[in-house]
């Protein structure tokens, strides 16, 4: 019966964390966007990430500082 749980919790866990990736909607890059002095060239930018992302091969992902 332990056994059993262990198994059920190991493959919860194995499952909810596994390798996938979410890229955004064609909606949520306008939102995005938006506040950008060039907004055709955001979009641009944010699909062909996108679509990278989904091929498989890997992006740059910049990191603002958050100011205190």
């Amino acid at each position: 019966m332990i056994l059993l749980l262990n198994f059920s919790l190991f493959l919860l866990a194995f499952f909810s964390f596994s390798n996938e990736s979410f890229s955004l909607s064609d909606l949520q890059i306008k939102r995005f966007c938006a506040k950008e002095k060039r907004v055709s060239l955001c979009i641009k930018n944010l699909k062909e990430k996108r679509s990278d992302l989904q091929k498989g091969k890997l992006i740059e992902i910049p990191v603002k500082a958050y100011k205190q």
